[in-house]
């Protein structure tokens, strides 16, 4: 992936996450993956449906704007890694070939990678309705600091899926639930956290939590209060309490950490949506997509199942962000693994920045004008 300086590769150098305007979150499922402020968590999402009929053939990826400038050895190992989700021939037959190429060539050069791909698709631009620009943002996997049990600072529980829980059951909002007795709240926490960062985790549908005696462990969405997500960037903006163009993840995250309390959880409490979780032992690596696998940072993207399938392989071209402390671009191939409610229309992308603080901070400021095209794979 190329971008600004050229990057080695989507897993170069170090979120939508458009936490800023809108902060919404993706999808999940009891093991979904992080979502993105920008698309809203919600219950897991359809698997997606057949997708478009195939396009004809296009031209070849070498015709991709910044093609010479890509990684493409980088791009061949996520390929590989994520290939099996596809279920179409065409992409079936592809995959064949990445892995007989990693068998038979040790090691795979940059070359030969480069030579695979364009050997075996052809791309097809993906369109608006208006022939304009969509929409890429980003997404990460959050760490946090967690407390076993609660103190002045790690005052708020992460809770568990209610044992009456059904799916599509609405609940009380989410001032409600918080506002429950304390002995009731203490009785089923299954741990403590700050409370701007349970509702950051809870945008993003899941995160990774490191304890006070240095134990680590991940919280995964189990079940939701039924309630639609509202965003609370641009709110912020209208009252006047961050500026329109500074409503990134990290100055809200930061604002609502200087005025913990009161006051930001009147803030918070404009979204009335509330993510319950499951806890488990944290195995290092990245949470699963929707397509079941774990993501690929840099590589992968969550989509419009209405228009891409799982395993779809689409290059991105990305520039012109105008977030504060926004990167000038983001370019390169990357696999369709994820989806999300608010990421809708054939030109719209969420990008799975990675795991941890640097790539929150990079997420937050993703809100690029976007151009996508399908590398449609040949059958032979």
């Amino acid at each position: 992936m190329s971008g600004g300086a050229r990057r080695r590769g989507l897993s170069g150098a170090t979120v939508l996450v458009g936490l800023a305007l809108t902060l919404a979150a993706c999808a999940t499922t009891p093991t979904a993956p992080p979502v993105s402020p920008e698309t809203g968590t919600t219950a897991p999402a359809p698997a997606p449906s057949p997708g478009p009929a195939p396009a004809p053939e296009g031209q070849g990826p070498a015709t991709l704007p910044g093609w010479n400038d890509e990684d493409h050895l980088a791009a061949f190992e996520a390929w590989a890694a994520g290939c099996a989700v596809a279920r179409d021939a065409a992409s079936r037959t592809q995959c064949a070939r990445a892995m007989h190429i990693k068998q038979t060539s040790k090691p795979v050069t940059p070359s030969m990678a480069r030579a695979f791909f364009e050997s075996g698709f052809t791309v097809v631009a993906a369109v608006t309705a208006d022939g304009g620009p969509g929409l890429l943002t980003s997404y990460f996997a959050p760490e946090y600091a967690a407390r076993h049990a609660p103190d002045a600072e790690f005052d708020m529980p992460v809770l568990p899926r209610p044992a009456y829980w059904t799916r599509g059951d609405v609940m009380a909002v989410r001032a409600d639930i918080e506002a429950a007795p304390r002995e009731e709240l203490e009785a089923s926490a299954l741990a403590w956290m700050r409370a701007e960062d349970l509702f950051f985790m809870q945008i993003q549908g899941s995160g990774y939590l490191t304890f006070e005696d240095g134990t680590t462990a991940r919280a995964a969405y189990a079940a939701d209060n039924g309630r639609p997500f509202t965003g609370i960037a641009r709110p912020m903006a209208e009252q006047g309490l961050l500026p329109a163009n500074g409503t990134s993840g990290e100055a809200i995250r930061a604002w609502l950490a200087a005025h913990r309390g009161p006051e930001a959880r009147a803030v918070m409490a404009l979204n009335p949506r509330y993510i319950f979780f499951a806890v488990d032992p944290d195995d290092g690596g990245h949470p699963n997509g929707a397509a079941g696998i774990p993501l690929i940072a840099r590589r992968s993207i969550a989509v419009d199942p209405a228009h891409w399938r799982y395993g779809d392989l689409v290059w991105i071209s990305a520039d012109g962000g105008n977030l504060t402390g926004a990167r000038a671009s983001y370019q390169g191939l990357v696999m369709a693994l994820d989806t999300g409610s608010a990421i809708r229309g054939p030109v719209r992308a969420d990008f799975y920045m990675g795991r941890g603080a640097a790539a929150g901070e990079e997420a937050g400021s993703v809100r690029h004008p976007l151009r996508m095209w399908r590398l449609v794979p040949r059958d032979r």
